[in-house]
């Protein structure tokens, strides 16, 4: 009979053969619907359709003698079950926590190292031994324009100077500097 049943494909007769028992009814079954139900799941998302496809198969076999309705009734029921698989698997998906990679940027309990806050502070203080050769007023300019990264009009506008002034201020600031770093009065 088997021979016989894999040349007709899925018909009301086959789905009877299969409800009796006959392996061969449900191999022709198989091999009508898992190519469907696989391009199905697929198409829904599903991670692993071939590995679903299987459950639906082997959730079909005890429910057979249940199919009413022949070869549609049995399509029917594949598809019914093969719903409810893809439905089960988002929903397992949905409640399991999305792995990440594990990235030392993003962790709040990490700890500046020591070397680091000394090289800090040391280039903070090589700045203050720097700007500490100049007049006030250079020194105020400096590290407003340099240090706290202000524009020239918002310097000139908290010292109460015009643009001009502080742009001098900058300039005589600056050619200090580098007159006391090249005689040797200052170092980096």
């Amino acid at each position: 009979m088997g021979v016989t049943l894999r040349n007709r494909g899925i018909t009301d007769e086959v789905v009877a053969a299969a409800q009796d028992g006959d392996i061969a009814a449900f191999r022709v079954i198989y091999d009508g619907l898992a190519g469907a139900v696989c391009g199905y799941l697929r198409a829904k998302g599903v991670s692993d359709p071939e590995g679903v496809t299987s459950d639906v198969f082997l959730a079909l076999l005890p429910r057979l003698a249940d199919v009413h309705g022949g070869s549609a009734g049995l399509r029917k029921l594949v598809f019914s079950i093969a719903h409810a698989r893809m439905v089960d698997e988002h929903r397992g998906r949905a409640r399991r926590p999305v792995l990440v990679e594990y990235d030392q940027s993003y962790d709040t309990r990490v700890v500046v190292s020591a070397e680091h806050t000394a090289e800090i502070a040391l280039g903070t203080a090589r700045v203050v031994e720097v700007l500490a050769v100049l007049p006030d007023d250079q020194r105020e300019v400096l590290s407003l324009r340099v240090v706290a990264d202000l524009s020239v009009e918002q310097v000139a506008e908290i010292m109460g100077r015009s643009a001009g002034a502080v742009k001098q201020l900058q300039r005589r600031g600056l050619l200090a500097i580098r007159t006391a770093l090249e005689s040797g009065r200052v170092t980096l």
